[in-house]
């Protein structure tokens, strides 16, 4: 039988969250698509000029432990779009960072050390603070545009610091042990997909955790990654 929506103490219906949280993404999109995430120009949710800005120009961020790929450098209007995805609830964007995400899967999987598969793509855990604020998950969305089968196999272990403000070193300090695979591998060949490659310390404790449950993890990859300097 389907479920009924429960009524509140007045008798009237009361909607569930996920509802709730719907209708709030959709208000915002309203709400800001008179304005340019990139720019800041009235009239569009992204005017062409940026969504131009947002042209697939593979970074490669380096690292001893997995393979890492990004569709754009983390700056301009790739970050602008970004953060109005993740923060101001403008979901709407996601399709104009499809075409980064799937370049960097495509250079990945180029080369003579590419992987012949990829079984499953495994986003990156959102933590329960973020998902609360959002309703909804922005490497899990990402991922299923990937076209690869989703696997939802990692999970935190336990409670990790906020990473916003951290170096490189104390980041894979912070990470140690921090997420656990809730899902045996048997060999399969795993994608990581994740928003955005900071200093690869969160990439690096995914493979981490689905290599010690039995994945193959070929790599990587999310929409952009901040540029290291020096």
């Amino acid at each position: 039988m389907p479920q009924k929506t429960p009524p509140s103490a007045t008798g009237a219906p009361v909607a569930p969250r996920s509802a709730v949280r719907r209708l709030v993404r959709e208000i915002a999109d309203f709400v800001f698509a008179s304005v340019c995430a990139g720019c800041g120009a009235a009239g569009t949710a992204l005017c062409a000029s940026c969504e131009a800005e947002l042209a697939p120009r593979v970074v490669r961020p380096r690292s001893d432990v997995v393979p890492l790929r990004a569709g754009l450098a983390f700056d301009g209007v790739a970050a602008s779009v970004l953060r109005a995805v993740k923060e101001d609830g403008q979901t709407s964007l996601i399709r104009t960072l499809r075409p980064a995400l799937a370049a960097a899967v495509d250079d990945l999987c180029a080369g003579a050390t590419a992987p012949r598969r990829i079984d499953v793509v495994v986003p990156v855990p959102t933590t329960r603070a973020a998902f609360r604020r959002r309703g909804y998950r922005v490497p899990e969305i990402l991922a299923r545009g990937t076209g690869i089968p989703l696997l939802r196999a990692l999970s935190s272990a336990r409670r990790v610091r906020d990473q916003r403000g951290l170096g490189a070193r104390e980041r894979r300090i912070n990470l140690a042990g921090g997420l656990i695979a809730s899902r045996a591998g048997a060999g399969a060949s795993a994608l990581i997909v994740d928003d955005v490659i900071t200093t690869g310390a969160t990439c690096a404790e995914a493979a981490r955790a689905l290599g010690a449950a039995g994945f193959t993890v070929v790599g990587a990859v999310a929409v952009a990654a901040t540029l290291r300097r020096g």
